[in-house]
């Protein structure tokens, strides 16, 4: 008796969690300009450390 309890709560568990799984909200608005923020600022970094390469090279020119 316990064993098919088991086996009933194991499958049902089972069902709830791919239930879970395969609902995905869509992105609102606040999440999509995060995103787009995040892209943003993660551009701007790369751009500041092209910079920074650029003085460093411009440096040692500057050296020699």
């Amino acid at each position: 008796m316990i064993r098919n309890h088991r086996i009933i709560a194991t499958f049902a568990t089972g069902l709830l969690l791919a239930g879970l799984v395969g609902c995905q909200k869509e992105e609102g608005p606040a999440e999509r300009a995060g995103k787009t923020l995040d892209n943003a600022v993660q551009e701007a970094g790369k751009k500041i450390e092209q910079a920074g390469e650029k003085i460093q090279d411009a440096a040692k020119e500057g050296q020699k």
